[in-house]
């Protein structure tokens, strides 16, 4: 993996896609994008852990209240976190990929919220909180600032790690920080693919090229 990260080829085509990047999110369009304000969510089990699977909430997650109104800046935040997915779903193979952001919520708790994402619904909030990161890696990742790659779930979870499973059909996952510019973790992107061995090669330089895209949108 190391060289790999190291090597001229996988350098340039992270620049590459970070140029291309750079290009859409200033670009006069951003203002034409359909942003998505609510989204469905699945049902939570008992004491709020786990989600159940293919079993959706009656009301909608709605991101108005964490984002302190429909504003003019909440509408750029999530048009770019928007235009991020939307370049990231059509250069990768994945199944499932989100951008979340560290905010506090209504009820005064750090989390990790989901701006924007494709893939099947999923949890909207992550607690940032110790408890949950020992299930959870967008929880981990968001409060350690170390990345997490899993290219084999089943095998991870048989060595004794712990895995939040959402949909039961993902093999591999990699979750990884954005940091702002004083290295401080200010959101996550976490993409999820149902073939092991996913993120290597070119799925991996297009997710460092997204992630350190996203620290300027997400700051």
């Amino acid at each position: 993996m190391s060289a790999l990260v190291h090597s001229a080829g996988f350098a340039e085509a992270v620049a590459t896609h970070q140029h291309t990047l750079n290009a859409l999110l200033q670009s006069p369009e951003l203002l034409d994008i359909a942003v998505q304000w609510q989204f469905k969510v699945p049902e939570l089990g008992e004491g709020g852990a786990c989600s159940l699977f293919g079993i959706l909430a009656d009301e909608p997650y709605d991101l108005t209240a964490i984002l302190g109104g429909v504003t003019a800046q909440s509408q750029q935040l999530l048009a770019k976190a928007t235009t991020v997915v939307q370049y990231y779903r059509q250069h990768s193979q994945s199944h499932w990929f989100g951008v979340y952001q560290a905010r506090v919520n209504p009820q005064g708790e750090r989390v990790l919220v989901k701006l924007a994402y494709f893939g099947a619904e999923s949890r909207a909030e992550f607690p940032l909180t110790a408890e949950f990161a020992q299930i959870s890696n967008n929880s981990s990742v968001g409060l350690s600032g170390r990345g997490r790659i899993i290219n084999d779930v089943e095998a991870y979870v048989a060595s004794g790690g712990e895995y939040y499973t959402c949909d039961p059909k993902v093999q591999a996952e990699a979750c990884l920080p954005v940091f702002d510019e004083q290295g401080e973790v200010i959101g996550i992107i976490d993409s999820e693919a149902f073939a092991k061995e996913f993120f290597s090669g070119q799925e991996l330089a297009l997710l460092l090229a997204v992630t350190t895209t996203l620290s300027a949108v997400l700051a």
